[in-house]
């Protein structure tokens, strides 16, 4: 019965052995050609597909708090597979069963044309008689991360991982495996390097992501885990190699168990998994072009149009007709394409614990917001409102149609947090209250963009309709998604931007389906340009909205500065513009004219950062985007005390070029010089907290 089953796909090979006893090990992933005699023979037991455990099995190993070495996972036993061709690519599926319990397993692999990533999920079906208790089960595994080359993983292993947090989003750290406490000591410790996240913040912590750079063989493996509520992925050592397990929830990581009936079936959250050859910026590139092909297709993509949103250092959730009107004129006159009116138009005071109701303050709009929304149509921009439509404020008069049944409960109460209820998707009449709400706005107000806001996080789950607390949250999980996805097929040119406080849901289950995502709730336009240079690692460029808000106070510097963070990512305007200086409104409109020229360039550029990734404690900081032979360079100057730096650009050495300055045109302290031998961009930024776009062109 034993056989080989090799794919070579988009430059990606996997390789299965199959085991006279019908054992299924998958020997290699990657780039990299398949090596014999890279695995001994006694360690494949520990190249298993996946990991699934039942209630009252038995685990193996000292696994510790890993899943590894799981029951029945380590009983499954080959069935068949199959390969079909699809719209996306190759999808090969391999089915396993267990003859003890009768579970089946299918794990997929979905490859996409022309890239090397793949998105692996796990189908569990119980064929048996009896009910099944799952507690775990992986998504995806993978066995031997570290077996190309001849030094140890200690030596040659680079983990780069996005810590995030509220106003501190997409904080890059590299770090080896034993910085990180995984010392390659023993052949299969209890210590695990993992990360997890629980709750309705998929990225409250950190990003449902990680790259594992191998620098001795020149590769990289990443991975995203594409689930707007609780993931986990772990490294660890198996058998002398080191392995990675990537999954939705768990029992003993986020209070998830499913019962699994006969005859039922379940599907674990999807994981995207990539490799290249190459370090970050290579795997990087990949990720962005994959992003971009599995999103769904949408004209603000394309069209990247200019966003003006009241809120951040402007009317911080106090819009009235009076507020408005001279920000809808001004954001008119410097070029902006949407104007979204933010927080606070649904209640005259007050109004975080009574959200819920969507329906606009008369005292606050006395002519009504349909005269301020068709205002902004008039002024040839397309009006948006700002919703969070998963909540209702613990004081709001919508509570009066409601029950227990359409709220989050754990213990036999409703789930609080910041004095609001977490509203149910599972529950028709929830749904029904969302779609009328969307219906209203959009059919009847004339909005063609919603700020789609999410404040709380609504914790482990709940215990209505479910199994288990997680087993309730990831069945909401999935309900709002159908959700959006619905939203999305009867209103197709509506904009949602995708926003939980900021950054706090950025995942790719969202922004598969949102066009744009807010970054961050950072007030201190020089502490965004970190995150601002950051965030395309996190998400496409074209997707990541960036504030760029100039300040009454401010002077010109501070304007441009503003300005540089957002221009190579989403422009999300703000501050307020009526009340700036000519010359200082002129610098916003320089800025927007350029932005409008270079956006088709945006759409489809790759990231790239010449001094390495961005910390919060550096005096520099760069980022850039590269489209052919043209090379767009936003560099920051923080802190530090020289005024000069050099950019290296990869790919350039030795090439001729011609830079120049893009944005501020006409002022001084932003000179530039092509180093063509050392590859690099020579700038000169004249004082601190200043900041210049700049253009290198090939020759």
């Amino acid at each position: 019965m034993g056989k080989r089953i090799e794919i070579s796909e988009n430059g990606l090979s996997l390789v299965f052995d199959v085991t006279e006893d019908g054992d299924v090990r998958l020997l290699h992933g990657g780039v990299l050609p398949f090596e014999e005699g890279r695995i001994e023979e006694k360690a494949e037991q520990g190249f298993r597909v996946l990991e699934v455990q039942l209630s009252g099995e038995d685990r193996d190993e000292y696994h510790g708090r890993s899943h590894r070495a799981s029951y029945p996972g380590l009983r499954m036993k080959y069935a068949r597979h199959y390969e079909e061709r699809n719209d996306t690519g190759l999808l090969f599926a391999l089915e396993m069963n267990d003859p003890a319990t009768g579970l089946e397993t299918v794990s997929f692999y979905q490859f996409h044309d022309g890239l090397a990533v793949l998105k692996s999920w796990t189908e569990l079906r119980n064929h048996g008689s009896e009910e099944l208790g799952v507690e775990y089960v992986s998504s995806f595994s993978l066995n031997g991360l570290a077996k190309d080359g001849a030094r140890d993983q200690d030596d040659k292993m680079k983990l780069h991982l996005a810590h995030n947090g509220w106003q501190s989003e997409v904080q890059w750290r590299s770090n080896t495996l034993p910085e990180l406490g995984l010392a390659h000591m023993t052949d299969r410790s209890s210590k695990r390097v993992s990360l997890s996240n629980t709750g309705s913040w998929a990225a409250a912590e950190h990003l449902p992501m990680g790259l594992l750079e191998n620098e001795e063989a020149g590769t990289t493996l990443f991975w995203q885990i594409e689930h707007n509520g609780s993931w986990h992925w772990e490294l660890l050592n198996q058998f002398d190699h080191l392995s990675l397990l990537a999954s939705g929830p768990s029992e003993h990581d986020h209070g998830w168990w499913k019962k699994l009936l006969p005859g039922e079936s379940f599907i674990s959250v999807p994981v995207a998994v990539g490799f290249v050859l190459g370090g970050f910026e290579e795997a990087i590139g990949e990720l962005t072009r994959y992003r971009r092909a599995a999103r769904r297709p949408n004209t603000d993509n394309e069209k990247l149009r200019i966003i003006f949103n009241d809120y951040m250092n402007c009317l911080w959730g106090n819009p009235t007709t009076q507020n408005l009107l001279p920000l809808i004129d001004a954001a008119a006159d410097v070029g902006c394409e949407y104007f979204c009116i933010d927080c606070g138009w649904y209640s005259p005071g007050k109004w975080w614990d009574g959200v819920g109701e969507w329906l606009p303050s008369a005292e606050r709009f006395p002519e009504g917001i349909k005269y301020v929304l068709d205002y902004i149509r008039g002024k040839g921009m397309i009006p948006g409102l700002w919703l969070e439509i998963e909540v209702m404020g613990i004081n709001s008069p919508k509570l009066a149609e409601t029950d227990d049944s359409w709220f989050f409960m754990r213990h036999g109460k409703r789930v609080k947090d910041r004095s609001r209820y977490q509203l149910d998707f599972r529950n028709p009449a929830v749904v029904a209250h969302a779609d009328e709400v969307i219906r209203r706005l959009v059919e009847e107000y004339g909005v063609g963009y919603i700020k789609m806001d999410y404040n709380i996080n609504a914790g482990v789950g709940t215990e209505t309709d479910a199994d288990s607390l997680g087993e309730g949250l990831l069945g909401h999980n999935r309900a709002y998604l159908a959700w959006i996805d619905r939203t999305f097929a009867t209103y197709p040119e509506l904009v949602i931007e995708n926003c939980s406080s900021g950054g706090m849901r950025m995942d790719y289950a969202m922004l598969s389906r949102h066009s744009i995502q807010s970054t961050s709730d950072q007030e201190d336009y020089v502490k965004y340009a970190q995150i601002a240079a950051s965030s395309p690692a996190a998400l496409t460029p074209e997707q990541s909205a960036i504030w760029s808000y100039p300040l009454r106070e401010g002077d010109d510097e501070e304007v441009v500065f503003n300005m540089v963070n957002a221009l190579l990512l989403r422009v999300h305007q703000s501050g307020h513009l009526a009340e700036l200086s000519a010359p200082r409104r002129e610098l916003v409109r320089e800025a927007l004219d350029l932005y409008k020229s270079i956006r088709g360039d945006i759409r489809e550029g790759l990231p790239f950062w010449p001094l390495g990734l961005p910390k919060v404690e550096d005096g520099w900081v760069s980022f850039g985007l590269r489209r052919g032979g043209k090379r767009y360079i936003a560099v920051w100057r923080i802190d530090a005390e020289e005024s000069e730096t050099a950019l290296p650009v990869s790919g350039m050495i030795g090439k001729a070029a011609d830079c120049r300055l893009l944005y501020p045109q006409g002022k001084p302290g932003g000179d530039c010089v092509w180093d063509g031998e050392a590859g690099a961009l020579k700038v000169r930024l004249e004082r601190s907290r200043t900041a210049r776009l700049f253009e290198v062109a090939e020759r």
